[in-house]
């Protein structure tokens, strides 16, 4: 083994004001609360910036702002003129990435790679996607059906509200607002209470694209902020991606509104090995399935499951592989595994694991030395673990794996199919066949094989069951901010 040099990226390419207030009709203007909060470096603890939550009144402020933009310009002006604005954000996005790669790795604690090689091309990406769709709604295949019984081309909804995590703050602003921008509609968006400095930043691209104040509008805030946002009688749609719990709050706040809605929620993926499959390049698909972005993904391949006639040789390339990850400085090119979120998210992910040690199953962690401040927790595996525990169960959201095994295929789909959620799922063998009927039999939204963790903005993303509802990305992506 050979050490790496320190590779730090500079933050002084970012400029963080020591305190924001909100983005309403395209201006900054003072919360009518008192309540602010901070946010820190989940890295250092150190203190990054503090901004206001966002109080009933600032929300019935933004609505109203997005509301006159949507009657007086947005919703009137032609898809190729919306075109333009959509292809001139993508492309400040695309001239700014490197700041924005450093302001999502400080607030976030993604590694710098990720965040630079991955989350800033996707959010370019989903612009200059949607952006082509503006004025080619007509030919997407969501005719409205008229009162006269015939069809007419369908039309935004008005105005979205959208809540979104703290996982890929960026990436997932770019998921909700391009394709509700490219339809027509104008937008109030919440960014998660941890991580709220790219939404904050992607404000003053909307200034600096000329934007027509209204159509987007940022309020920051925690639940409270979200709630009232989503419960507001002038919101047409509602789009959040976060916890089920939450999103079940939200289908019951919303039901029988008329509003329109889509949940991207929880997941427990199974990521599933067959004796065939090409191995290290299923050890490479594993270890990116669960610790990319430090298991801060909805998506994750927090399930393995191996066939029984390799486990033992896979669980062996599994670890030496584990313990060249290097963990630290997340603005350092060279570190794979970042900080957790936040303190909170540490603790749930603490319990989580010491609920697995008490239920039998067997942890594994490389050497791994953890900074002393900061929020830290190193890659982990379980072995022996069986469906009925918490940690095969529940979703972590962190670098924490558990290890089952089959014995045939059928065994396979029912142990992948055993659980309440259903985001998505990967399956390793160098059988086509094998890979078609898999995919046929596992209820997930997304199945990958022989890869995982692949996005791409023409492919849409969404699940089943406690998963929620609704597809994101795509032609699909276009329907739910569409009157179809």
């Amino acid at each position: 083994m050979f050490e790496y040099a320190p590779a730090p990226e500079s933050r002084d390419i970012v400029d963080i004001r020591p305190s924001y207030g909100l983005f309403i009709n395209g201006e900054w203007v003072d919360s009518l609360g008192d309540e602010r909060d901070k946010t820190v470096n989940p890295a250092t603890e150190e203190v990054l910036s503090e901004f206001a939550l966002a109080a009933g009144a600032d929300v019935d402020r933004a609505v109203s702002a997005a509301r006159k933009a949507y009657e007086s310009v947005w919703g009137r002006l032609p898809g190729r003129e919306r075109a333009k604005y959509l292809f001139r954000i993508a492309r400040i996005i695309q001239e700014r990435a490197r700041e924005l790669a450093v302001l999502e790795s400080l607030d976030n604690g993604k590694p710098i790679r990720e965040s630079r090689d991955v989350d800033l091309p996707l959010v370019a990406a989903h612009f200059f996607y949607y952006a082509g769709w503006a004025d080619k709604l007509s030919y997407a295949g969501l005719a409205r059906r008229t009162p006269d019984g015939g069809f007419a081309d369908p039309r935004p909804l008005g105005v979205a509200a959208q809540v979104i995590p703290w996982n890929f703050p960026l990436l997932m602003l770019a998921w909700k607002i391009a394709p509700a921008l490219a339809c027509g509609n104008t937008v109030v968006l919440k960014p998660a209470e941890t991580t709220p400095l790219t939404a904050l930043a992607f404000a003053e691209i909307c200034r600096q694209a000329d934007l027509p104040p209204g159509v987007v509008n940022i309020v920051t805030g925690a639940g409270a902020t979200g709630q009232a946002l989503v419960s507001h009688p002038d919101v047409n749609k509602v789009a959040f991606t976060g916890s089920t719990e939450v999103g079940r709050q939200i289908a019951r706040s919303v039901a029988g509104t008329g509003k329109k809605l889509t949940l991207e929620l929880g997941g427990k993926a199974a990521n599933i090995v067959f004796d065939d499959a090409a191995l290290d390049q299923a050890v490479e698909g594993i270890v990116n399935g669960i610790f990319f972005n430090q298991g801060h993904v909805c998506c994750a391949g927090s399930r393995l499951l191996v066939q029984e006639s390799i486990e033992e040789e896979l669980l062996a390339a599994l670890k030496r592989r584990l313990a060249t990850l290097r963990l630290g400085d997340p603005l350092d090119k060279n570190t794979d595994i970042g900080a957790i979120n936040s303190a909170a998210q540490l603790d749930r992910i603490r319990t989580l694991s010491e609920a697995g040690e008490q239920e039998g199953a067997e942890r594994w962690s490389p050497p791994c030395p953890l900074p002393d401040k900061g929020f830290w927790f190193p890659p982990t595996l379980f072995t022996g673990v069986a469906q009925s525990h918490r940690i095969a169960r529940e979703e972590i959201f962190g670098p924490v794996l558990s290890v089952l095994t089959f014995r045939t295929p059928a065994e396979a789909v029912e142990k992948a199919n055993n659980t309440p959620y259903g985001l998505s799922a990967g399956v390793w063998t160098e059988k086509g066949s094998r890979i078609l009927w898999m995919a046929d039999k596992l209820r997930a939204g997304v199945v990958w094989a022989n890869t995982f963790n692949r996005f791409d903005p023409a492919s849409p993303f969404g699940g089943y069951k406690e998963s929620g509802y609704g597809r994101e990305g795509g032609r699909h992506g276009l329907e739910a901010y569409l009157d179809v």
